[in-house]
């Protein structure tokens, strides 16, 4: 059974960076597709962006991500991380990865981390 934690949450200023981890353990890591969620506070979970399992195909879903988020992956260290740039205080939230097989049904996946606080404050 495959299991998720992510790591690297904290507070940031506007205009800060970080990276979030996602740290894979038990079977079945390099067949799974892997995104990334956020729930901001009041508000549905929402997806982020994708990786495929071999690490070919980047998905960025919402606009407000592209060109600020960069989602990529480490086979051999079973990890995939997100780089979150220029970061703005409606990125405040709880993030989550998630594993299915492909990025077309990452909005079913059932198995997910326990997620990360993400706060952008001054």
């Amino acid at each position: 059974q495959l299991q998720l934690v992510e790591s690297g949450g904290g507070l940031v200023q506007p205009g800060g960076s970080l990276r979030l981890s996602c740290t894979a353990s038990g079977s079945g890591f390099l067949y799974h597709a892997i995104g990334w969620f956020h729930r901001a506070p009041g508000k549905e979970r929402e997806a982020i962006s994708c990786i495929d399992n071999e690490g070919d195909l980047r998905v960025y879903y919402p606009d407000s991500a592209a060109g600020r988020f960069i989602i990529s992956r480490d086979n051999a260290k079973n990890m995939v991380y997100l780089q979150m740039n220029m970061l703005k205080s409606e990125d405040t939230g709880v993030y989550y990865c998630a594993a299915a097989w492909s990025c077309d049904r990452i909005g079913f996946a059932d198995l997910w981390g326990q997620g990360t606080q993400v706060t952008v404050s001054s």
